[in-house]
């Protein structure tokens, strides 16, 4: 479907007291143009809905406020939302619909690694361009993509590496948990490399992996803390994806796993996921992102002010793929405004070199191989649902999208 949103004289008056800056915008709308067409690709059903709704919404969110600023060219913005329902298939065909019936200018979609690789033919094929924005195994580059989210030396190995540190109970066991699909098996692969090289021997590495929408985790927890029991400080690190979380921090507190005995670090949970949970049982447990909600910086009071303004809910939280949503958003809308035209390939030009000040307090910038700088943050649990950081690194890393873990990378990243 088209989701027209507001575009009136007063909109444009009210949003120009907004306190988040786009680029420099032309005041009002050329008369005759066409609206510049955005595609969202998220699923709005199924298993993978928890988590991308909220990303729907923040698209909207950045369409309305573009409209109230004048617009992007002097052109109106509209998004053309599609639901692909967690399917896997109708991602692509999804993808093609906004590409060649639709005729959008640019998408923003896709969170599991499945689906990326479902559309990325079609994108490929049409010459489009996808902002992708969540953490990922990396091992991939395409013209036709920019990678908004985390690769693996962004957030999975500084993860593990504070697991196995003072601070973070140093760790010498590691149960690797994950949905039984491409990003968590890659990502394993990766880490179990890492692990080896740190002296961790495949005994002391536990690897489990179930279906999307996986609900008895009964078995596995128990395992896990009979792994635990063998005389080694034993850590969890979960690669578990959508709605498959909520029953397993359930079963976590269940048996008792706390903080203090079994942490546990997540790559896919934030704070839309723990908001159907009861956290009092998971408080100290962690998860590894690029930001937090808790964040302090100016950026981020005023990200947080434009989200409650626009969904005007006080219980729906802000969260890194949102975060990462809103990054790309600005850094095409700066992009497009720099190459003065929506053209995939001039866009595409326009975009390296991009720098956003974002809500995570940092400048992130995007580089030649597609992926942005990102700080590397680990926050705590806390029983209403947030996460206290723990750690943060002091500058953006840049993205290591093919990882020296993978033997087969070596020429690759010699070149």
């Amino acid at each position: 479907m088209i989701h027209r949103t507001p575009f009136s004289r007063r909109a444009l008056l009210a949003g120009a007291a907004g306190t988040l800056a786009l680029p420099a915008l032309r005041p009002a709308l050329a008369q005759g143009s066409g609206p510049i067409k955005v595609g969202v690709l998220h699923s709005l059903s199924g298993t993978m809905a928890i988590s991308e709704t909220a990303l729907r919404d923040t698209v909207l969110m950045m369409v309305e406020d573009i409209n109230a600023k004048g617009g992007l060219l002097g052109r109106k913005v509209e998004a053309v939302v599609v639901d692909p329902a967690s399917n896997w298939p109708l991602f692509a065909e999804k993808a093609r619909e906004l590409l060649q019936v639709h005729k959008v200018d640019v998408t923003f979609g896709c969170w599991t690694s499945v689906s990326r690789k479902s559309v990325l033919p079609v994108f490929e094929e049409l010459n489009g361009l996808l902002f992708y924005p969540v953490q990922y195994e990396g091992e991939e580059q395409s013209k036709n993509v920019f990678y908004t989210g985390a690769a693996p030396n962004q957030q999975a190995i500084p993860a593990v590496e504070y697991l196995m540190s003072d601070d973070g109970g140093a760790a010498r066991r590691i149960a690797l948990l994950g949905t039984d699909y491409v990003y968590p098996r890659t990502t394993n692969r990766i880490l179990r490399a890492y692990l080896n090289s740190k002296g961790i021997a495949d005994a002391d590495i536990l690897e489990e992996y179930t279906p999307f929408g996986h609900s008895d985790w009964q078995g596995i927890v128990s395992r896990v803390k009979a792994f635990a029991n063998q005389g080694k400080k034993t850590a969890i690190v979960s690669t578990i994806n959508g709605d498959a979380n909520v029953p397993f921090y359930r079963e976590l507190g269940n048996q008792g796993i706390k903080a203090e005995d079994i942490p546990s670090v997540a790559f896919s949970v934030g704070e839309e996921e723990l908001a159907g949970i009861d956290t009092r049982p998971l408080v100290g447990h962690l998860a590894a992102w690029n930001y937090f909600m808790s964040v302090e910086s100016p950026v981020n009071t005023a990200f947080k002010a434009m989200w409650a303004s626009y969904i005007k809910n006080p219980k729906r939280v802000t969260n890194d793929p949102m975060e990462a949503t809103y990054t790309g958003f600005r850094m095409w809308a700066q992009a497009v405004t720099q190459a003065k035209t929506t053209a995939v390939d001039a866009v595409r030009g326009a975009m390296y070199g991009q720098k956003v000040e974002a809500p995570c307090g940092y400048t992130e910038e995007m580089f030649d191989n597609h992926h942005l700088s990102k700080p590397v943050m680990i926050g705590e649990i806390m029983e209403n649902g947030q996460f206290n950081v723990v750690y943060k690194t002091p500058t953006a890393i840049k993205a290591e999208n093919w990882s020296p873990f993978i033997p087969e990378n070596a020429n690759r990243r010699k070149g």
